[in-house]
């Protein structure tokens, strides 16, 4: 990325912070204290997928901070993802709603981010 704009290196950058400091830290913690179901709530293959967000998360952030195209896809199938299971679990499980979920409010900002500037991203992207 010694090439790239100024712009989409700091995105870049807040696109791995955001997949380092807040997924991948949150979901390791979540392993080591509880194990792959960390939320008795939910069922057993949800659980499963936020633990594998301890790999992917540090993955996408590592391939991005690396100037790798493969880190804004993956970045983008990883929110995608996300955030479908985080709704599903907060409409379909817990009976809630996005106004009574901060950390729902804030996953749907990133995804939102990650997902509209990706396309910009990418074109400064290595292979």
């Amino acid at each position: 990325m010694s090439h790239a704009p100024r712009w989409a290196v700091a995105l870049s950058l807040v696109i791995a912070a955001g997949l380092l400091c807040v997924g991948a830290v949150s979901h390791t913690m979540d392993l080591f204290r509880y194990g792959l179901r960390p939320y008795a709530w939910a069922p057993s293959w949800l659980n499963l997928y936020w633990s594998s967000l301890a790999l992917f998360d540090l993955l996408a952030a590592a391939l991005l901070l690396a100037g790798k195209r493969r880190g804004a896809d993956l970045a983008c199938v990883i929110m995608a993802t996300d955030i479908a299971a985080n709704w599903y679990a907060v409409y379909g499980i817990q009976h809630s709603s996005l106004h009574a979920q901060p950390g729902l409010q804030r996953l749907t900002a990133f995804a939102a981010l990650v997902l509209a500037t990706a396309p910009f991203l990418r074109r400064h992207l290595t292979r």
